[in-house]
């Protein structure tokens, strides 16, 4: 995939690059796997918001995406490379022997007329998943599933790749993309192969506008807010943060402050993610 750059005509295409979608083979969804998405607004059942910076946006559906792979040893072929407007992966069109159509997150080599299978059989080839304990060492993987049978929750998002270190007893080490090793049960499925769409990150916006077709709202500094507001707020003219140091709206700790709260896991990570990588 390609990054193609604007002709600089107006202001806000100037610097402003997209994607190329030479890799897209078919335009239209299958209609059999869509869902109405509902937009919240970034509001609660109370109407209350709990996410700032959400609303308006292009209107979009939901693609039903098979991330738990649990048709297994029957093959499919892959019929189409589509776009999804919900994540930054693209996704791969599958019709099974036997008649099913499903999607599945296209990996970086996968390309139309290929075969893929999901089972411990596969081969160990781009597309396929297996059990973590029939990948060899050393192999990239994506779509790895944190508990049997939840389906893949992590690495799913463009350009994505962890890597298989280690196999000891029940458990393998993984390196995910963000340099952290975690202990993963090799009973658990995972997807051969690299996460596509590689230039995803090097997509510059350009504008406000494209922020807002994705349904992003502005973000306002807090220095620009009013005491009554934002802790940073007030001042005649620009003022520092100040100790004892950045906060919330709320007058919580944050730029860099660690949130992690879940020691249920803690003993599954061996490695902490390095800075480097973050």
């Amino acid at each position: 995939m390609a990054v193609k750059k604007y002709k600089p005509v107006t202001p806000g295409t100037r610097g402003m690059t997209g994607h190329s979608f030479e890799e897209i083979t078919k335009s239209k969804p299958e209609r059999s796997l869509l869902v109405e998405l509902r937009k919240s607004g970034g509001r609660n059942s109370y109407g209350r918001v709990t996410v700032r910076h959400r609303g308006g946006g292009h209107k979009r559906f939901i693609r039903l995406v098979d991330f738990k792979r649990d048709k297994r040893n029957i093959p499919a072929k892959v019929a189409a490379i589509e776009y999804d407007p919900n994540r930054t992966a693209r996704l791969a069109l599958l019709h099974y022997a036997d008649g099913e159509k499903r999607y599945i997150v296209a990996p970086l080599d996968l390309k139309v007329g290929d075969t893929v299978m999901a089972g411990a059989g596969a081969e160990i080839r781009s597309g396929n998943a297996l059990p973590i304990s029939n990948i060899p060492v050393g192999t990239m993987i994506h779509n790895i599933e944190v508990r049997e049978g939840r389906g893949g929750q992590m690495v799913r998002s463009a350009g994505g790749a962890a890597q298989l270190l280690a196999k000891e007893g029940d458990f393998a080490q993984v390196r995910m993309p963000s340099g952290e090793v975690r202990l993963i049960r090799q009973v658990c499925y995972a997807t051969i192969g690299q996460v596509g769409n590689l230039d995803h990150g090097n997509v510059k916006l350009g504008k406000a506008g494209r922020s807002r077709h994705k349904g992003i709202r502005p973000t306002v500094r807090g220095s620009a807010m009013t005491p009554r507001d934002h802790p940073h707020g007030g001042g005649e003219g620009r003022q520092p943060i100040g100790l004892p140091g950045p906060k919330s709206p709320w007058g919580k700790p944050t730029l860099g402050h660690k949130t992690r709260r879940n020691k249920k896991t803690d003993q599954y990570i061996v490695r902490r993610r390095s800075k480097t990588n973050r």
